[in-house]
């Protein structure tokens, strides 16, 4: 074997190992600290009740994330601060990787209104995924609750909630736009 092939074989087993999560995320450890969770998101995450999302398939990344924002106080909600503010980063993970593990389902929204959301959608799928199933990142729109999805709209817009790109793609989107994107990305 010469040093080119040495080094090839060094370099590709020292890049498997540096690309390893620095610690796996446990989804049984997850499903256990969900319990809490389960009041307002629901079995696995499928919330019965538009006021809050669901949380079934979304993405890993962008469930950790959030939960560390409401935590550091950065994304502002009583309830969800209380309920992160015991958690880990090993905790955070966990149930991340739990979640973003479960079967979603549909949350529906009015077929006239989605036909029309279809149309406006395309604005959305660079970041959200071509099927709108999320992508890192950036969350999973598609079967979420249409009122919810619908408030969180008008929140970047208000600019209680903060995400410089989302503010500036909805800046000229009117509500009936937001309830008709909603309704779209609900019925997926």
């Amino acid at each position: 074997m010469n040093s080119l092939q040495q080094s090839l074989i060094l370099s590709f087993f020292l890049t498997a190992f540096l690309t390893l999560p620095v610690s796996a995320a446990d989804m049984a450890a997850g499903e256990q600290k969900a319990e809490p969770c389960t009041s307002c998101h629901g079995q696995k995450g499928n919330s019965s009740n538009a006021q809050w999302p669901n949380l079934a398939a979304q993405q890993s990344t962008y469930l950790a994330n959030q939960l560390k924002a409401f935590k550091a106080g950065d994304r502002i909600n009583l309830m969800m601060q209380s309920m992160t503010a015991n958690l880990n980063n090993e905790d955070i993970n966990n149930l991340a990787a739990y979640f973003s593990s479960q079967k979603p389902v549909k949350a529906g929204g009015d077929p006239a209104l989605a036909k029309s959301g279809e149309s406006k959608a395309a604005m959305c799928l660079g970041c959200h995924g071509s099927t709108a199933q999320g992508n890192g990142q950036f969350p999973r729109l598609a079967g979420q609750h249409p009122e919810y999805l619908e408030q969180q709209l008008k929140a970047f817009k208000d600019g209680s909630r903060k995400s410089g790109p989302m503010q500036a793609i909805i800046a000229n989107l009117s509500e009936a736009d937001f309830k008709a994107l909603a309704a779209y990305f609900g019925s997926l």
